[in-house]
């Protein structure tokens, strides 16, 4: 029989308001919220002037199981995120080889099983090669497809610079289609412009103008005419412009939209200011863009044109992202931080609680039709953080998670520190210590309704 865990006094964050009560947790779901007594076989947490969230779902990471396990893997990175507080994610198809067939994703369904610490979902894979094989199936028994990374494979292998492809998809697929939304041509006009005039050593600070505005909203912006041809289920994943924003709805519930987005986090934290320090160690794909863009991507989140908050946690090693410009590897690791990123806008009076909870818990999961999970309720599957508001601690080497060992915010000080982490009931995290033995469970979905 599981434990069975009696968090008290604690305050919950739950579904727009914060208040102090109970919750027991028994047989993996929440059994009960309110004022409960102890008894004897209970395990009681004191929850005394902490902060009770359900679990982050991280709707974008590349764990990069299998075949790029140097880099990270699901034991290490869903280790890392649930030290971050993240209860549940949804995994990236660029890994070796492409999750490109029902097989591969089957496989890694099967390696998660075995390896991640928290509860996994993964998209298929989408692009060029497939597109015949995957618009015969039934796409609504996947949580989403997606050509995010693949580019890195094959030219030519985005969505959005391929409208036949593009034509195909939205007119069959019945799954979320998440999609990188930049326009390849534009990309790759730039980088002729700038190695004609520093050759492959282009400085870092000039990412965000070889992949600039024009070229994500021109690729958004066709991507959702597409969709709305077709009535498709578009996913703009990781938005980067404030010109990208107006293109989104906020004048609907997130249930009834079809065409949705997400931010983030480090779009949100750094600017292109930051390229001078930081040089390639935040070169991501889309690119940080200017202290206007990262304002915008803030107040379209606040406005709710931006639906949730996703890390896109892109391990890598040092020796990878050192190299120069077009050798250097986009994407970095930043899933054991995003709470804390967030929570430190909080602090700074710029978001609220709630908020962050409807962006990090609730939305990912209503956007995804997973079934009981992203909200504190009666019933509902034990993935909960708990958090200390007022905990200062620095983000140095030796307290990182990642396989690659390294941080772009290594020397970052938190005014906020997440204590403990409970998946499925398990209280898998607890100051800094790991129960290990316990993995996560494949997350439900239905998919029906689109």
């Amino acid at each position: 029989m599981k434990e069975r865990f009696l968090i008290k006094n604690t305050t919950i964050v739950n579904e727009g308001e914060s208040f102090i009560a109970d919750v027991l947790l028994a047989d993996g779901h929440i059994q009960q919220i309110g004022t409960i007594d102890v008894e004897p076989n209970y395990k009681v947490i004191d929850g005394t002037c902490k902060h009770l969230l359900p679990g982050i779902i991280d709707a974008q990471v590349h764990f990069r199981d299998p075949g790029l396990t140097h880099k990270g893997d699901l034991y290490t990175e869903s280790r890392a995120a649930i030290a971050g507080g993240v209860t549940s994610f949804i995994d990236m198809p660029n890994t070796v080889p492409n999750i490109l067939t029902v097989e591969s994703l089957k496989e890694k369904y099967e390696i998660a099983s075995k390896k991640s610490l928290a509860n996994y979902a993964f998209f298929l894979g989408v692009n060029g090669d497939n597109i015949d094989a995957v618009i015969k199936m039934d796409t609504s028994q996947f949580i989403g497809v997606s050509d995010d990374g693949l580019y890195f494979t094959k030219k030519g292998n985005l969505l959005a610079d391929n409208p036949e492809t593009m034509e195909k998809l939205f007119a069959n697929c019945k799954s979320i289609i998440a999609i990188h939304s930049e326009k390849e041509q534009i990309v790759e006009e730039n980088e002729r412009i700038f190695r004609e005039k520093y050759g492959e050593d282009i400085p870092a600070k000039f990412h965000p103008i070889i992949r600039n505005t024009e070229g994500c909203y021109e690729a958004t912006k066709r991507a959702i005419n597409l969709a709305k041809k077709h009535n498709a289920r578009l996913h703009i994943l990781h938005l980067t412009t404030e010109a990208e924003t107006h293109l989104f709805q906020n004048d609907i519930p997130l249930q009834e939209k079809k065409i949705t987005t997400e931010v983030s986090v480090h779009h949100l934290w750094f600017s292109d200011k930051d390229y001078e320090q930081l040089g390639m160690l935040i070169k991501w794909n889309p690119a940080i863009k200017t202290q206007q863009d990262k304002e915008g991507l803030l107040a379209a989140l606040l406005n709710d044109r931006i639906d949730i908050i996703t890390t896109d946690h892109a391990p890598h090693t040092l020796e990878e992202k050192q190299k120069t410009y077009f050798q250097s590897m986009s994407g970095a690791p930043m899933v054991q931080h995003s709470l804390n990123c967030m929570l430190e806008f909080y602090k700074e009076d710029r978001i609220s609680l709630e908020k962050i909870v409807e962006k990090m818990c609730h939305n990912p999961a209503i956007l995804y039709g997973m079934t009981k999970r992203g909200f504190i309720r009666e019933g509902y599957y034990a993935d909960l953080t708990l958090v200390d508001l007022n905990s200062k601690w620095t983000v140095e080497k030796d307290n990182l998670l990642y396989k690659c060992g390294w941080s772009p915010l290594e020397g970052t000080t938190f005014q906020t520190e997440i204590k403990q982490t409970f998946v499925n009931g398990n209280l898998i995290y607890d100051n800094g210590v790991f129960q290990e033995n316990i993995f996560g469970m494949p997350i439900v979905f239905n998919n029906k309704q689109y």
